[in-house]
């Protein structure tokens, strides 16, 4: 039931957020701004990014069954309101595909914990073709192709330090 007295409530969080912003001047702004760019960045693969004390990580990639189509490589924050959520992919890099190994390095923001998505697009036209496609995930937990369910965060995420991190997953074709 609504009541005079819960009508200048209605826009609370908003107005907090907005005497947050204001309270911690233009730093307020440059984080929000730094937290949306965070998000969607296509980058090439520059494997010297996993050289040296930055965070990053090192992807090699393992059964890549054919040299048609492009490998397309995605990081995510660990979470469970991130992790394989669309439009929350951190950095994304895509390379033409080279049957049997490739590796990437794939920069990350900050220490945290992260996880990897990859996918094997085998003709290129963008789509997932489960028939045809392939696919890989951080920690090679097990996926039902049959339930085409998403691994929880929990089974693919792993911490990254201050410096490189590497890791080997196996890809999956049907």
């Amino acid at each position: 039931m609504r009541t005079a007295m819960t009508k200048p409530f209605k826009n609370m969080g908003a107005i907090a957020l907005g005497i947050a912003m204001v309270a911690g001047g233009s730093l307020g702004f440059a984080s929000v701004a730094e937290a949306q760019g965070q998000y969607r960045q296509k980058i090439s693969n520059d494997m010297a990014k996993c050289s040296g004390s930055r965070p990053a990580v090192r992807v090699t990639v393992k059964g890549i069954k054919s040299s048609t189509g492009k490998m397309r490589i995605q990081s995510y924050r660990g979470t469970k309101a991130e992790w394989l959520q669309k439009g929350k992919w951190i950095n994304r890099i895509e390379a033409s595909a080279r049957a049997g190994t490739m590796t990437f390095c794939m920069p990350v923001p900050a220490s945290g914990t992260y996880g990897i998505a990859v996918r094997h697009d085998v003709n290129a036209n963008g789509k997932t073709d489960i028939r045809t496609d392939g696919g890989a995930m951080s920690n090679n937990p097990s996926i039902n192709i049959f339930n085409l369910g998403k691994p929880s965060y929990k089974k693919a995420s792993f911490t990254v330090g201050r410096t490189t991190k590497a890791i080997t997953v196996n890809m999956r074709y049907m």
